[in-house]
């Protein structure tokens, strides 16, 4: 009874923290997602209450976007009015009052200890010597080798009782089941770095985690024995917060610069003339994720000739692992939210398998020399002769990293022979190594691709183009990677989805039995984008020799469409080279900055935004509401394009409000610990977030705007109003606040809409009008319709 007691208050007490996900796939992420059942004002009042954690932005940073013009000064003054606060803008400026985490930690000793205990547990292979007995689990490591620790003062381990469950038992003695939730939550905010990870290995079980297994239950044990002896108090009188003035004041200065975005993103799209398509078909048809970046990219790519460009989900309908011939690891490739139905690996080309046995043998040869290089700047005895003798081979590769990066990056590339000219991928059901996946989820995952955003006539070249972030020296490289393929590059689902695309066996059954046709001279081809160079590479070494005209006119378009990119993005001459040097640059600390500025997500076709200049900050999801009869495409991608989205806003927007308990603090003191994470100088908790500088210009200069996600459908209403009520979890979001939704109808001449909480629905034009009910508006429309 008492363990059904505990295991519940933890699983309860859990929420406060949210999954710290590892370096090399670290995935965006709410980190109040365990609150996203509260209101948004709520789950941040309970953050400031545990974490201690600053949730709005500063009074500056208000100030600053009230100068700029970023808060509209009217839309701001009628917000204050409503709320009842009859004072000027200024006035409340002039009270607002900056929150601080930079208080005093009663438990640091605690928490430094605790720290010590988890780096050494949690280690993934960087430390040259391993803890001892891991295996059984940390609990009982701990207590086997918690004597030898000074700081404990521990004189046996028969002090110390012998499973996690015993000790929780024995600490929480003198207090009641009523105060369990509330003593774990204090202890679990602690290091909520530190607890999102135990979370993540835990739920993500990972190798790591089933042969040196931890959860929240071993920490609570470990970490609430030792303040007990020593006399630490397990629990703290935290006041209950409450919706202030102050915190009241500050929610409505945020309201007032989301709809400000809203208005100006809406006035954009407006302005701008919808653009028809050039000629019934095009030269050739580019899809790229519909992340941010892509925005950018794809409007100068559409302006170098007869193309049209689409925004499908990056990891392209194609829930799957990926085992990289690289390095032979396999990781996750499709949305955290989503599981893995399937295993992709590469097998040689047709006649490519001498060269793939030779990439083999190169690779374990690579592999060799870098594992004896740590081994000798390890091992003691070799490692300070190691250093004398390498010393001045490496002292003339920094200079070279440093002062011709960007030359050193093109000839890399040059020189480049990557196993997509050699391998193909290959598909299996995961869990089940047969040669194939059946002939029906192949169509269904090409066909999901047309259906999700609106395909109607094919060119004769189709392009997948995933998206990867080429940079050098960056611990959080893989967070600007695609989010939808699990911080993984887009590029492994791209060539599988063209792979799939191009079976006959795949086109007979989507034409007979789907009226979807695919026509013969259509030819679909794998890509990646690289954010941070903006060049597009082509996986074309099975491509067919009939098409390679049109591919190298393609290819010279894309070289332009790099060039005028680039400049657009990084505002200089010979943007290229600078991109490049940036990319290969070992201590450039903003190689690109990624999602930054992240504020919308539309939802729509090309023809709305065409001609639109959205500044690479929204997510932009191809969709044709005529083509999709059934409306399961929409709901499609307001489960799980929409959701992901609001993940990455929410991780952008607490890591710039607070840096210190969200984000990652500066890179210029980041220390790489476990192979896993990053802690701030030589200890403390593990970062969770994004460094500082990816979100900020400078150190007190903002770069992203810390603004909740607005997104806007292009759909009739009543099916909107349709998919919102068998979907419990999308309507919680939205009516607790954690994102906005505006529809524009295009049968009721493009007229927005803005929801508002509990299915109601106001006009966008002036938001100030009685709110309409749900069923009345359901029935006007029904009417209309008729």
């Amino acid at each position: 009874m008492q363990q059904s007691v505990i295991s519940t208050a933890i699983q309860q007490s859990a929420k406060v923290i949210g999954k710290t996900w590892p370096l090399y796939s670290f995935v965006t992420s709410n980190p109040l997602s365990g609150y996203e059942k509260s209101h948004f004002n709520e789950a941040v009042l309970k953050a400031n209450k545990y974490l201690q954690a600053s949730v709005f932005p500063k009074p500056a940073v208000f100030q600053e976007a009230l100068n700029s013009g970023e808060i509209d000064l009217k839309i701001l003054s009628d917000l204050l009015l409503e709320n009842h606060l009859p004072e000027t803008p200024a006035f409340y400026l002039y009270q607002m009052k900056n929150e601080s985490s930079e208080k005093l930690n009663a438990n640091h000793d605690l928490d430094s200890i605790m720290a010590k205990w988890l780096a050494a547990f949690m280690d993934e292979g960087l430390a040259e010597w391993q803890m001892p007995g891991k295996k059984k689990g940390f609990y009982t490591a701990w207590r086997k080798l918690a004597a030898f620790d000074s700081s404990l003062k521990i004189k046996s381990i028969n002090d110390i009782p012998a499973t996690s469950t015993e000790a929780l038992t024995e600490v929480l003695k003198d207090f009641s089941p009523a105060q369990y939730e509330e003593i774990f939550m204090q202890h679990l905010a602690s290091l909520p770095g530190w607890t999102g990870y135990i979370n993540y290995r835990t739920e993500a079980e990972s190798n790591w985690q089933k042969e040196y297994p931890i959860d929240l239950e071993q920490y609570l044990a470990v970490r609430l024995w030792i303040a007990k002896s020593k006399n630490i108090p397990l629990l703290e009188n935290k006041v209950s917060e409450k919706l202030n003035q102050d915190t009241q004041i500050k929610y409505i200065w945020l309201k007032a610069w989301e709809k400000s975005w809203q208005k100006k993103m809406v006035q954009n799209i407006n302005a701008a003339p919808i653009s028809e398509n050039k000629s019934s078909r095009p030269d050739a048809q580019l899809v790229f994720c519909i992340d941010t970046r892509s925005e950018l990219i794809r409007r100068h790519v559409e302006a170098q000739g007869n193309y049209e460009t689409y925004g499908y989900a990056g990891f392209f309908g194609i829930a799957m692992d990926y085992t990289n011939l690289e390095d032979d690891i396999t990781r996750k490739s499709c949305p955290p939210i989503v599981g893995s139905a399937y295993q992709v690996s590469e097998i040689a080309e047709v006649g490519q398998q001498e060269k793939m046995t030779a990439y083999k043998k190169k690779n374990e040869v690579s592999r060799f020399k870098e594992y004896f290089l740590k081994r000798m700047k390890n091992m003691l005895p070799s490692t300070f002769g190691f250093v004398e003798f390498s010393g001045l081979f490496y002292g003339f590769s920094l200079v070279g990293r440093t002062l011709s990066s960007g030359f050193l990056y093109r000839t890399k590339q040059k020189n480049n022979t990557s196993f997509e000219k050699i391998a193909a991928p290959k598909i299996q059901c995961t869990g089940n190594h047969s040669e194939d996946i059946p002939l029906a989820d192949k169509v269904a995952i090409v066909k999901s691709a047309f259906d999700l955003t609106g395909w109607k006539n094919f060119a004769p070249l189709v392009i997948f183009a995933g998206h990867g972030s080429h940079t050098a020296n960056n611990p959080f490289g893989s967070s600007l990677d695609c989010g939808a393929c699990a911080a993984s590059p887009g590029r492994h689902n791209a060539r599988m989805l063209a792979k799939l695309a191009n079976l006959n066996e795949v086109r007979e059954v989507l034409s007979k039995e789907h009226h979807l046709v695919i026509p013969s001279d259509t030819v679909f081809i794998g890509a990646e984008h690289n954010t941070t160079t903006d060049e597009i590479e082509i996986f074309d070494a099975a491509f067919p020799s009939s098409h390679q005209e049109k591919l190298q006119e393609l290819k010279n378009s894309l070289k332009k469409a790099q060039e005028t990119a680039t400049k657009d993005r990084l505002g200089v001459e010979n943007s290229v080279s600078i991109a490049e040097k940036k990319a290969n640059d070992w201590g450039e600390t903003r190689p690109e900055w990624g999602l930054a500025k992240n504020a919308g997500f539309i939802v729509a076709p090309r023809t709305m935004t065409k001609d639109s200049n959205l500044h690479s900050r929204c997510f932009l999801h191809s969709y044709d509401w005529e083509k999709d009869i059934t409306g399961k495409a929409l709901e499609g991608i307001m489960q799980g394009p929409m959701v992901v989205t609001q993940w990455i806003n929410n991780h952008y927007y607490f890591a710039t409000v607070d840096n210190k308990t969200f984000g990652g603090g500066t890179k210029i003191t980041h220390n790489i610990t476990g192979k896993f994470g990053v802690v701030q100088g030589n200890g403390g908790d593990l970062k969770m977030g994004l460094p500082l500088q990816s979100l900020c210009e400078t150190d007190s200069k903002m770069y992203h705007q810390p603004l909740r996600l607005s997104v806007l459908i292009n759909a009739p209403l009543p099916r909107i109003i349709d998919i919102l009520s068998r979907n419990e979890h999308l309507k919680s979001l939205l009516d607790n606040e954690w994102i906005y939704l505006l529809v524009m109808d295009p049968t009721e001449n493009s007229k927005i809409r803005k929801y508002e909480k509990g299915m109601n629905w106001s006009n966008f034009e002036d938001d100030n009008k009685e709110k309409t009910k749900t069923k009345a508006l359901k029935k006007e429309l029904e009417l209309t319709e008729v």
